[in-house]
């Protein structure tokens, strides 16, 4: 039987929703900002991508140990050490940026860029301790059959941070700077530490399940909670390849934008297009998300695919403003979809091990995309489809412009996309997953779990 709802658990939980948008705020603000400067100082798609593939591998690696950080500790003592971390790092990046020449620092080949560069990607991927965290918080304060609408607040507080910080970002490199926008991180950083530390969860003892055994990071505990799950282990896997896909659009969509937009104005659209996630979220937290959130994962990735598809075939402002809106009204719905089967269907003490590693074995492709699409990009489609060869080959399908190269990456990886996920609707484990989901009993946080309000 589900936990009774209190009203304690909701504005609690509200007020975390609040200090997540500071904190999303300001580390999206300081690497959206570090991948248009880096781009613009030095005009490699190579770089770029470079950047991109470590900050995702570095995350892929972290996953796993953010979540058995989570499961052996307090929530609210997890989400307290990932702003500190984010703290401490971004603060590092501002003394390294403040005392160092800017021209050594640009130079992508140089210590100088890399230090800088690492702090502040350290700074950005401890935040998904925070993510985990927070998807376990969802089980510990909501009923189980409140928590899709939960998790597509979740989804629109991710929206938020996404427009605000998109906007802000290219205005700040445009107008004030790298440096001046790394100070401005560190300051929304401290605020937000202040404000977390003013919310208080009364947590009952951490509790560990009988066949816990061995280290607490390994993740040996996941991998056998998962595959206990019949279909379970194959969602995280399918979840995997089109995150892999995803890499790609991860990878080039600021390098393809910054050819159509200026900075300023390419952070200006992104923040305009993450009205989208913020209307995905929304729709999930009004409506829910049906009486199947498997069907509905599947469905959400069919409409990323044939997005992904029609938002490239034309060198078009209009278009790619239009496709990206398309992705970000869907993309919060799929994840929410995930997040909802993975809460109801794996017990509370272990969902940290499980979310981390979901996202580590899910984000471990996404390196992959970036390492292996940016020089392909870089060095063979873009010159590719600059010659006559190119164009006659696809004009008919892209039609003409200087980004018609990494257009062509995004159809052909939406075109797989498409086909894998056309052939996961008549596969076994769609079916037994399904019915796992229907016949479960919901998983439900310690009763002993007491609120009290700021």
């Amino acid at each position: 039987m589900s936990r009774t709802a209190t009203p304690d658990g909701t504005t609690t939980f509200r007020r975390i929703l609040v200090n997540t948008l500071l904190a999303s705020v300001t580390s999206t603000y300081l690497s959206f900002a570090l991948t248009f400067w880096v781009y613009l100082e030095t005009r490699s798609i190579l770089a770029a991508s470079l950047m991109s593939g470590i900050s995702m591998l570095v995350g892929a690696l972290s996953g796993t140990f953010f979540g058995a950080f989570v499961d052996a500790h307090r929530k609210m003592t997890s989400m307290l050490v990932s702003t500190v971390v984010t703290l401490v790092a971004f603060a590092g990046a501002a003394v390294v940026f403040l005392t160092v020449p800017t021209h050594e620092i640009a130079d992508w080949t140089g210590v100088w860029f890399w230090a800088f560069a690492g702090l502040v990607l350290v700074g950005a991927v401890v935040g998904q301790l925070r993510s985990i965290a927070l998807s376990t918080t969802v089980t510990l304060l909501i009923p189980e059959d409140q928590r899709d609408r939960a998790n597509g607040m979740v989804g629109t507080v991710t929206g938020l941070a996404h427009m605000i910080t998109s906007v802000f970002s290219g205005l700040s490199v445009g107008i004030l700077g790298m440096g001046g926008t790394v100070v401005v991180a560190v300051v929304l950083t401290g605020f937000a530490l202040g404000h977390l530390v003013l919310i208080r969860i009364d947590e009952p003892p951490v509790q560990r399940s009988a066949d816990d055994s061995g280290s607490g990071f390994s993740p040996r505990t996941a991998w056998l909670t998962l595959r206990s799950v019949p279909g379970l282990l194959p969602l995280v896997f399918f979840t995997t390849f089109n995150n892999l896909v995803m890499g790609v659009y991860m990878t080039l969509m600021d390098p393809y934008g910054l050819t159509l937009f200026s900075v300023e104005a390419w952070g200006v659209v992104l923040g305009a297009v993450s009205v989208g996630f913020i209307a995905g979220g929304a729709l999930v937290a009004r409506f829910g998300l049906g009486r199947s959130p498997v069907r509905t994962l599947l469905l959400a990735n069919v409409l990323i695919a044939l997005v992904g598809m029609g938002s490239a075939f034309r060198d078009s402002q209009a278009l790619l403003v239009a496709g990206m809106f398309g992705f970000m009204l869907v993309i919060p719905i799929a994840e929410a979809a995930e997040q909802t089967v993975l809460q109801r269907l794996v017990p509370f003490e272990k969902q940290g091990r499980v979310f981390g590693f979901a996202h580590s074995v899910e984000s471990a492709s996404t390196p992959v995309a970036a390492f292996v699409v940016g020089p392909l990009a870089q060095f063979l489609l873009v010159p590719f489809m600059a010659t006559e060869q190119g164009r006659s080959t696809f004009g008919w399908l892209l039609g003409g412009g200087d980004a018609r190269g990494i257009a062509l990456t995004f159809v052909a990886a939406s075109s797989v996309m498409l086909a894998v996920v056309l052939l996961a609707f008549s596969s076994k484990a769609y079916r037994r997953l399904g019915r796992s989901y229907d016949s479960a009993s919901p998983a439900v946080a310690p009763a002993a779990v007491q609120l009290q309000p700021v």
